[in-house]
């Protein structure tokens, strides 16, 4: 996996922390379910306690029925509705427990879509903390922080993935978002690990 630095110098006074859908619905026992959300929760959680304050937790939320989701959308909760609000249970959208005890200061944010800008209280947070830096972490790496990453970058922000405390189910398209992906943006995203952020980012 590449691991480029914090290249562009220190970590500003702001920088804020997006944790992008750590949630039950990707921890237990759903069709979207994965061990990794597990394994890389202590690191995530590492950061939070570091900087909750500066903390947005995103929820990836699911439509009740497939005819409230709009145009592909339809499609795809047709091929996934088992995980419809509707045959689901309704905390099963919260955060990780582990996760929970940082709200408040930390933020909660909604989204239905991949990338956490779709929601517009996702960015009045950003300009709310003033923030000209994001840190991200979560999963799943390839999905919905891919997403939310390259809207990151088109909107100027600094962006930083913290390689060990961000996921995905599919092994081999993490690797490749890491490894591929990500460095093509070399003059915009940095690629650091949990122990490098901690030591660099003074809120």
């Amino acid at each position: 996996m590449t691991i480029s630095g914090l290249r562009f110098g220190a970590i500003g006074k702001h920088a804020v922390h997006a944790s992008i859908d750590m949630q039950r619905l990707f921890a237990e026992d759903t069709e979207w379910a994965s061990p990794v959300v597990h394994a890389i929760a202590p690191k995530v959680a590492r950061i939070c306690a570091h900087a909750p304050h500066l903390t947005l937790f995103t929820r990836f939320l699911t439509p009740e029925h497939v005819e409230e989701a709009k145009g592909q959308w339809q499609i795809y909760y047709r091929h996934w509705k088992s995980v419809l609000a509707s045959n689901i249970a309704a905390d099963m959208l919260d955060l990780l427990p582990a996760l929970r005890r940082f709200v408040p200061p930390a933020r909660v944010i909604d989204k239905y879509v991949h990338s956490a800008f779709e929601a517009p209280a996702f960015q009045e947070a950003l300009d709310d903390l003033n923030a000209d830096t994001i840190i991200f972490t979560g999963v799943e790496t390839d999905v919905c922080v891919l997403a939310t990453a390259l809207t990151a970058i088109d909107r100027g922000y600094r962006t930083i993935l913290v390689s060990d405390a961000i996921a995905s189910s599919n092994e081999a398209s993490h690797e490749a978002a890491f490894d591929g992906i990500y460095p093509r943006f070399d003059q915009q995203v940095e690629l650091i690990d949990t122990d490098t952020l901690l030591k660099a980012w003074s809120p």
